[in-house]
Formats: C-alpha cells, structure tokens, sequence
C-alpha cells in the first residue's frame, strides 16, 4: 500500500473539503489509518495535509481536521510530538477560527507541549510568547484568544496524573506549581481593565473545571480565591437601608427564604448605578479603586458552583443560600409610565432586568440538579421569576428603541452585528411561520405581540386584539426572539426540571401544627420557556449537517453565540438526554391533549366558547406546538439511520410505543413503529391551530419513516391531513386564523397531503374541480364548503401548491416505450389525459383571479409541464397514436386549450411590461413553439402530415380581446398549435386567421418575436 501513499492522501483530501457530510469522516478515516500504519515520512505528510486543512479557515474542514489531530494526539503522543512544529505553525492563522475551534486547537498543542511525556515541550516557550503577546494585546479578539490559550495551557500543565509516581506522594511539582499560578495571576491581571475580558476568563475556567480533571492543589488554589472574591464583590449584607445616590429607589426583592429578615442579598442595582457612573467619569481614580462590573457576576458564579461541586462531589450546601436570597432591584411599577424617563433611565432599567434575567438563569443551571424538594420549588420559582421578568423585559424594550444590551455570551464577535435582527425584527418574526420559534417566551406572550404600543395598552389589547393586527404588530414589535444572544445559556440539565410536575411542601405555624401546604407548579408559561430552549438546543445541535455548511458569504451574526456550552458535547449524547426525557415530554403532551379535550367538551366542541382563557389558550397551545416539534427534531436526526444508533432508536420509539400498549421490550422495529404512529395520530383530535396540526403531521410523517415500510402508514397521514384542510380554524377569541404563518403552514400542509395522497391527480381534480369551483359561487367572504381552509386570501396558497404538485406527479410518469402493449398504453394514457384536464382546469383560473403572483405562479409551472410532457408525454403519444388515435386526439384537443391561454398570459405580460411576469416568458414561448414542431414530427411519423398546418394568430389578452398596437406585427410567423390527425383534417376552428400551409417555416420562428405572438381564446370554452 506504500506505493499507492500519494494517492491516498490525495483522495482524502478532496473527501474532507466534500460538501457531503457523509463522506467527510470518511476522508477522516483515511487519514488516521494511514498515520497509524505508515513510515515518517507519511506521518509527516499527513499532519501537513491536516494543518492546511485547519488553516483553510472552511467551517466542517477546520472541525474535522482539529478533530483528528487532537485524536491523533490522544492515541500517538510520542510520534505526534515529532511534528508539534508543524502544528504550532496553525497559530499564525488564528483569525479564521470560531471560539471553540482556538478552543480544540490550544487544547491540542498544550497537551503536545505540556503534555505527560513532555515529548513536544520543545514548543513550551513559543507557546509561552504566543499567550503573552496576545494576552497584552488590545484588541478585543487577540485578548481573547489569549485567554482561551492560557486556560487551556493551565489544563495541561495542571492535570491531575493520578499514573504518575511522584516523589511528592502525588503532589504537583513545586515548579509546575508555581507557574500554573503565575499564568492564572497574568490572565487575571491583564483582563482586569475590562470588564468582557474577565467575565471570559472566569467562563473558560468554569468550562476547564467542569471538562478536565485537575490537580487537587490547583483546584483548591482557584476554588479559595474565586468564593473570597465573589463575596466581596457581589454579596452585601442586608443593613435597615440602601444608601447611595440611585435613579430609582431600591427594593429588596424576590426573596425565597423562610426568615423575616434575610442576612444577605445580590447588589445588583448600586453595582449598576457605580458602573454607570464610572463610565460616565473617565477621570484618574479609576486605577485606584477596583471596579467591579455586573457583567461578570453570572460567569464569576458559575465559576464559584462549579469549584464547589467539584470540590464537594456535586453538593452546594456552601452556596446554597444565594437560591434563595433576595436581589437589590427598584420597585418594577416605574414601567408602567416609560414615557416621563429619560432614555438613560429606561435603558438603565433595561440593562437592570437583563443582568437580572441572567442571574437567576445562572442560579437556575447552578440548582437544577438537586434533590430536595424544598431545592427544587425554589428553583421552579426562580423559573416562574424569569418568565414574568421577561415580559416586564419586552415592555421595557418597546419603550427603548436603539438599546444595545449587556453581553452575556464573551467568546463571540461580542457586539458585532448581533443586534442586526432588532433592527429588523421582520425576518425573525418569520420564524414563527412553521412554528420554529414560537412567541417570545414570557408570562404573557400575547404581550410580545403588542410591543410598540405603551405598556398599560399592551394590557388592554391582549383580550380583544384580532389577529390581523397582532400579525402585524409581532411584525413590528421587539419580540425576544432578537435578543437571545444577549442571554446566558442554559446548561443541558435544566431541561430536567421538565420531570417536576406539581411540587408541595407542608408548612409549620409557630404552633407546630402543619399549616396549609406550599404549592409550586411548572406552569404553561415556565413549560414554553423550557421547551422554546429545548428546541433551540436541538435544531443547533441534531439538525442535520447538509444544513450547516458555511453560505459563501459569511453572515455577520454568529449563528453559535449562545450554545458553547452546547458544542462540547456531541450530538449522540444530546439525542440519548432526549430520549431519557421522552417519557416526560409524553406525559406533557398527554396533558395538553387532555387541556383542550375538556375545553372541547364543555364548550360543546367549540374553540372560542365563553369560558376560554385567551393567554392561557396561548400558551396551552404554543407548549403543545413546541413538543410535537420537538420529538419531531429528536426524531429527525440523521444518527439514528446509522447502524450503532439502532438500539437509542428502538429505545426512542418503544417509549412511544409503551404510552399505548405497555410493556413491549420484545417488538420488533416495525412494530415500534406502528405502535408509536397508533399512539401519535390520537392527538389529531385536539389541534388548537393550524401550525400545531402541520407539526403533528410532520411528527407523523417522520416516524413512519423510521421502518422498514413507510408506504403502510401513508394513507393515513394523508387522511389525518386532509382533516385538517377540512377543519375551520378559529383562535381562541373567535377570529379566523390568518396571516403569513397561516399560509406558511397551510402550504407546508397541503404539501404533505398531496405528497402522501395516493393518487395526486386525483386529488388536484378534487380541489380544483370541486373546492374551487364552490369558491368562485360563494360570496366575496364566504370560503369553499368542502375545503374550509380555502377562501380568496387562501387561495393563492392552493395554487402554488396544486400547480407546483402537478408538475411533480407527472414526472413520476413512467415514458411509453415501443413494446408497451395495447393496455400499458391505455392506461399511460388515460393518466395524462387526467393529468392535462387538470392542467386545463389550473389554467383557466386565471381568467378569474388574474392577480400577478397568480400569474407568475402559472407561466412558472405552465413550463415546467409543458417541458415535462414533451419529455415524457409525446413519446408514448408518437407509439400510441395509431392504435389510440381518438384518445390521443383528445388529450391533444384539451391541451391546446391550455397552450392557447398561456399565450395570451405572454401576451398580457408584454403590454403591462411586468419584470417579474415578462422574465418568463421566453422559456415559456420556446416551450409552445417546441410543442408545435414536436406535434408536427408526431404525425410525420404516422404517416399523417397532411394534418398539420401553422397559422398567424392575433395577439390577444387576458381577457380575449385583440391587442391592438401589435396587430402590424402579424407578419411575424406565429406558432399556434393548429396541428390534428388524419381524421380531421379539415382546419380546426381555433386557427381562425389562417394563412396557407407553412410547413417549411420552422426555420423563421424567431424567440424574440415570440414575445409578442399571442393566440386565440375565444374558443377556448
């Protein structure tokens, strides 16, 4: 295999630059087998094969390539450390590398410089250069990357090595000691000037702490000076006043603990209050006194619980009172009059609640994990905190247009361009169309939608806003979609607190008798917070990978900003987290069905009955849409179809399958399967929207996929589709559904009863014949009787779909061939007579709804059918003609007809000179004209030209009439379809201007005049 080395290696590298994801870890596995079995020489190729990769600055190459080198590191130290220069050489194009690719990249060479061998500690001083240049750097991005370095470099050097006999009985080494020390006093000292710098130093200590294993001695040297500090700098003792100049007054508040008097409490509002000051002083005395800023308190705490836990194996007792201690905040009413603040005093305030929100979050990831009941309720209160707090967040916000908000997340491009989305919270409002991201998550969602109007209107509006204004103004308003960036993460574990359900505890009066219990529910509003999270976490992290691949050009927000912790996990684990929670995320959404059965049933099958809740309904309705989409992503991810995946797989569907049968650890695949679509069509009977209901037949649709035989299930999908196409959707005030995410949604839905229908023409017949046919009779308002769903704002939706699903039936199509007998042929035949009267029928709407996307959709698809059926349709018409001549007449009949209304739509084009009309046509008349030549070698081929003849034709518009200013263009030759068989070869009526027979002239036709060439339509009835 020597011999063939350069090929090899050249293979894979072009594997590893493919855009197709499958490939790239094959191109991964090439590589590393030939590291492992080959000479020097080829080592060293192969890592200066993979250290160009990585410098290729190619998002999935860098990863891959950084990937196997830190594997290669893993299994081949010694030989690794011979090429650490090689390596090394990858610093000097560090400014294409994302956070957590420097991340992989400083953990790859302090273990080649540091590591236990000390093989590569040739590369120790460079590396030592390296930090420190970038550290003193003052530009924020080299101080960052020095930052993640040093941390990294600290890990290596102060790893616990518990195989290493020491002569210190397993104590570091006192040198090794000192310089981990010196190094964490360097960093600390020089990101002390600003603020971002230290609030990334103590995130990437926390992310060592929780991801390596160090020294005892280390751990405890960090773990000292981190609880010493944040005490200082952060906790005050509560005296019987707050002192000090403050904008607002200072409330204590949110306090959880059971005493009168708590002893201590979070500064956050005096903190705020200095910090902003001192950047309004730029004066001398700011090197004197140490500042402490707020943006360092949620990283320097996560810092503080991640050394005690390691410290004191998972146990927080030492810390377990800032839960529950209160926060210096000011009395939140102030947001009921934004309008009498300045803007410094409302973006004071703004900046208060994000560092708030961001607090408790930290306090949330901190505490999720603890047993005790008591724990647990105060965690789920500081949940239902975040929840009201964020709507207070969104009516501050309306009231302060131009805010940039504190940062949260310090490995990213920090300010650049990650606010592009709140200057145009127009795209982001879209996500809501499929349902991605439901409703900004507060406590009153319905308050997102009324942003821009003053606080106390966003209340009164909430009941009695129509949806068309609420479309409009979730347009318009600041939903918190835009400002996720501006949040701190969630760890993974908090979506463990999706298990509690109804928390309790018995109270004690002074009597000691049990008072009344102390009840904590997870309510809609926390279950929609945790699951819009969720659902965040796994389309980053399971979606498939095609879709990650870099645009060409780079778009300026970070797409990752906000999941690091996320990235350093794989996306087997976060699929096995999902499934354990399967069985919760079940029995959420058996509660939700089991909400809106009852509404059901006492409204007496109405939506909008008296009783209804309208927020509630919100939000009932927006957890029941994020779970369905949720098991829709788990469900989704390409992993399972790999083989190792098999028994998660069978794991995932079994407890779907268990909801319905009980115990069924022997099934087989296929039958999971059954079991978990039995078990997921029984909720098709309480949809509260439309959305809600596309997800479900997405969820439907994705596992039957997952057998062996998805061709079983398809019927159903389609009928359970059909159901909903049939259903009116109201909301829960009463008014119809409409608006942009309803047509989004009913496109998506219409695709997928058609794409599972048996048969699609059939089914298009239906709803053009029939359910648009009851539209044109109903009144201006009314919809269509038999497809409720289709109504005159509706129905540009239809027919996009129908026209565009059409076109794909057809192609399914098999051709006719020569040997086809008499019976193959009748039936190919009857299918695309079916498939033209179709096609005549979509055509032909135009006339009554000839708005210009209706128009465009119909010269658009118009070509592709025509294309599709010259392909496809006039072989099988050239072998069946002599035995099916009337059959073939006829379909040729029909769909000239339609060729003829799409001329005079050309026709229309041209006068009202319409770009976005005119930009099809060309190819449209090219087609026509290639149908009438291609007509013309038909019945050459039969033995039957004398039947055909050409035309001129007037150009004519929409509406039949003549147009005028062309007509002295009538010499042009024009191609209509006037070509019949031998039983009719008399002319046929609709070559009305007729000229004498111009065969020959195919050599005129001419595609620019085509442009203005049009043909009759009078006839076309």
């Amino acid at each position: 295999m020597r011999g063939y080395f350069p090929s090899i290696l050249a293979l894979a590298q072009s594997l590893l630059r493919s855009p197709d994801p499958c490939v790239v870890p094959f191109g991964g596995h090439m590589y590393r087998h030939s590291f492992v079995a080959f000479d020097s020489y080829c080592q060293q190729e192969v890592v200066g094969s993979l250290v160009t990769h990585v410098c290729s600055g190619v998002g999935g190459e860098v990863d891959m390539a950084l990937e196997l080198l830190c594997g290669l590191v893993t299994e081949k130290p010694s030989e690794m450390a011979l090429y650490a220069v090689f390596v090394k050489g990858i610093l000097d194009y560090m400014d294409n590398l994302t956070p957590q690719q420097i991340r992989r990249l400083f953990h790859l060479l302090s273990r080649l410089a540091f590591g236990q061998q000390q093989q590569g500690s040739h590369i120790q001083d460079d590396m030592h250069i390296v930090i420190r240049k970038q550290l003193s750097s003052t530009v924020p991005k080299y101080k960052r990357i020095g930052i993640i370095g040093a941390v990294m470099i600290v890990g290596s050097m102060g790893a616990f090595r518990p195989k290493v006999k020491e002569s210190q009985n397993g104590s570091l080494p006192q040198e090794t000691f000192r310089q981990v020390t010196a190094l964490l006093e360097l960093v600390k000292s020089s990101s002390e000037s600003s603020p971002e710098a230290a609030a990334l130093y103590y995130d990437e200590l926390a992310n060592l702490i929780l991801s390596s294993a160090l020294h005892p001695q280390v751990q405890e040297m960090i773990g000292n000076s981190v609880l010493n500090d944040f005490q200082e700098d952060f906790v005050v003792d509560l005296g019987p006043e707050i002192s000090g100049p403050f904008h607002f007054t200072p409330r204590v508040m949110y306090n959880l603990e059971d005493g009168e008097t708590p002893g201590i409490a979070i500064n956050l509002l005096p903190l705020l209050a200095k910090d902003m000051q001192n950047k309004g002083e730029h004066s001398q005395t700011k090197k004197a006194n140490k500042r402490v800023s707020l943006l360092c308190l949620s990283p320097f705490f996560r810092l503080l619980r991640l050394c005690e836990e390691k410290q004191n194996q998972g146990d927080l007792d030492e810390i377990d009172g800032l839960l529950g201690c209160p926060l210096i905040l000011t009395d939140m009413d102030v947001l009921e009059k934004t309008e009498s603040l300045s803007k410094a005093e409302r973006e004071f305030l703004c900046t208060l609640l994000f560092h708030t929100i961001n607090w408790l979050r930290e306090v949330i990831n901190a505490f999720c994990r603890q047993k005790e009941t008591e724990m647990k309720m105060k965690v789920m209160t500081r949940l239902q905190n975040i929840t009201y707090l964020q709507t207070l967040l969104e009516r501050a916000l309306a009231g302060t247009p131009g805010y940039v908000p504190p940062v949260a997340n310090f490995d990213g491009e920090c300010t650049d361009g990650v606010l592009l989305s709140s200057a145009a919270p127009v795209n982001k409002a879209k996500k809501d169309g499929t349902g991605k991201k439901r409703k900004a998550s507060g406590k009153n969602s319905s308050e997102s939608s009324s942003q821009l109007e003053e606080p106390n209107e966003a209340d009164k509006s909430q009941q009695e806003q129509p949806e068309k204004e609420k479309e409009k103004e979730i347009r318009q308003g600041v939903s918190l979609v835009s400002y996720r960036p501006f949040f701190r993460e969630l760890d993974m574990e908090v979506l463990g607190v999706l298990r509690c359900g109804l928390l309790s505890r018995s109270l004690l009066d002074s009597e000691l008798h049990t008072k009344v219990q102390e009840e904590v529910l997870l309510g809609p509003a926390e279950l929609v917070f945790l699951l819009e999270d969720m659902l965040r976490k796994l389309e980053f992290s399971l979606t498939a990978a095609p879709a990650k691949r870099l645009p060409f050009f780079k778009g300026r927000a970070d797409k990752s900003v906000g999941f690091s912790h996320l990235q350093q996990k794989s996306s087997k684990d976060i699929a096995s987290y999902c499934v354990q929670l399967l069985p919760t995320l079940c029995s959420h959404l058996e509660n939700c069905h089991n909400h809106f059965q009852t509404l059901l049933s006492e409204n007496n099958g109405v939506v909008d009955g008296p009783a209804t809740d309208v927020q509630e309904h919100q939000l009932m309705s927006s957890g029941y849409q994020l779970l369905l989409q949720v098991l829709n992503t788990t469900f989704s991810w390409s992993g399972f179809s790999q083989p190792g995946q098999r028994s998660l797989l069978k794991k995932a569907l079994g407890v779907l399958a268990e909801r319905l049968k009980g115990g069924g650890s022997e099934l087989t695949l296929e039958q999971l399967v059954k079991h978990s679509f039995e078990y997921l069509v029984n909720f098709g009977s309480t949809m509260p929207s439309l959305s809600t209901a596309l997800c479900l037949s997405q969820l439907l649709s994705t596992v039957s996929e997952k057998g062996g035989n998805p061709a079983a299930y398809r019927e159903q999908t389609a009928s359970l589709a059909k159901r909903f196409l049939s259903q009116d959707w109201v909301t829960a005030s009463g008014e119809k559904e409409r608006g942009i995410k309803f047509n989004e949604a009913l496109h998506t839905l219409l695709r997928i009863y058609l794409g599972h229908v048996d048969d699609v023409l059939k089914a298009v017949e239906e709803i053009a014949g029939e359910g648009i046919t009851e539209l044109l009779n109903a009144s201006k308002d009314e919809r269509s009787a038999s497809w409720p769903t289709l109504n005159r704002q509706t129905f540009l939706v239809f027919y996009k779909v129908l026209m565009s699903e059409l076109e794909k039936a057809i192609r399914k199509i098999p051709a006719g061939k020569v040997s086809d007998n008499t019976e193959a042929q009748r039936e190919k035949l009857l299918t695309w007579n079916l498939a033209v009267r179709d096609f005549h029928i979509l055509v032909n709407l135009v006339k009554v709804f000839d708005s210009r996307p209706v128009l465009i959709a119909c010269l658009k698809y118009g070509r592709l059918f025509l294309e599709s059926f010259l392909k496809l349709g006039m072989p099988l018409l050239d072998n069946s003609f002599k035995r099916h001549m009337e059959d073939v007449q006829s379909l040729l009949k029909t769909f000239q007809l339609s060729t003829r209304q799409l001329h005079h739509m050309c026709g229309h084009s041209k006068i009202h000179q319409d770009t976005s009309l005119t930009n099809h046509v060309p190819a449209l008349k090219k087609c026509l004209e290639q149908f009438v030549y291609r007509v013309k070698a038909m019945l050459t081929l039969n033995n039957c030209q004398e039947a055909f003849w050409i035309g001129n034709l007037k150009n004519r518009n929409l509406k039949g009439e003549e147009i005028l200013s062309q007509r002295s263009q009538g010499s042009d030759e024009d191609d209509d379809d006037g070509e019949e068989e031998e039983q009719q070869c008399s002319p046929l009526p609709q070559d009305q201007s007729e000229d004498e027979a111009q065969e020959t002239d195919s050599t005129n036709v001419n595609r620019e005049d085509d442009v203005d060439q049009d043909d009759i339509t009078d006839d076309s009835d």
